[in-house]
Formats: structure tokens, sequence, C-alpha cells
């Protein structure tokens, strides 16, 4: 055996490189996007217009899920416990501020 025949089939010297080792990096896995032609533009979003003004149906289905969502925390608040006894503190509170207010109306002479 000769010493070009040794290298081959021993492990590398840790001080010498090894010919076969490739040096790279882990890349996440391509997105639709990555893979699509390069030459095919990207489609555009269907809720805003080119120039990046969001459409009206977009704008009116945002605003109808924010009182959708608005009006079930309000129903579902109203149907426990804790929810009426809020209301009523809310309601006692209010009773306390206009009683005040009409007395001090009084003192200053309205």
């Amino acid at each position: 055996m000769t010493a070009s025949d040794e290298s081959a089939s021993s492990p590398a010297d840790p001080g010498r490189p090894d010919d076969d080792i490739i040096d790279g990096e882990v890349l996440p896995p391509a997105t639709p996007r990555a893979v699509e032609n390069p030459l095919t533009p990207p489609l555009p979003d269907p809720d805003y217009t080119e120039s990046g003004v969001p459409t009206f149906d977009f704008v009116r289905d945002k605003i109808e899920n924010r009182i959708t969502t608005a009006i079930g925390s309000q129903e579902l608040a109203e149907g426990t416990p804790e929810g009426r006894q809020v209301d009523e503190m809310i309601r006692k509170r209010d009773e306390a501020a206009k009683k005040r207010l009409e007395e001090i109306r009084k003192s200053m002479g309205q």
C-alpha cells in the first residue's frame, strides 16, 4: 500500500482540509412564489388597486366584520352574570352622576 492509498482510505487529518467536504447553508423550504416562473409577474392583491388603495368591497367587509364582532361580544357579555353585574354597576354610577350634576347646578343657582 502506498502513501496515496493510505490517505484515501484513512480519515482526514485534522490539520488538512478534506477535498470531499462541500460547504453550504441550509435554506428554508421554497415558497410557492419562489417556485413560480420568474417571467410571470406576481398576481395583484384583489383587495387593493394597483396604486395600493383598498377596494370598497374590502373596506365594507372589514367594517361589517368589526360590527359583527362588537355585537357578538355585547351579546356574550349580557348573557353572563358578570356582564349583567357590570351593566348594573354602570347604571348605578350614571344615576349617581346625574344626581350629583343636579346638585351642582342647584348650588350654582341654575
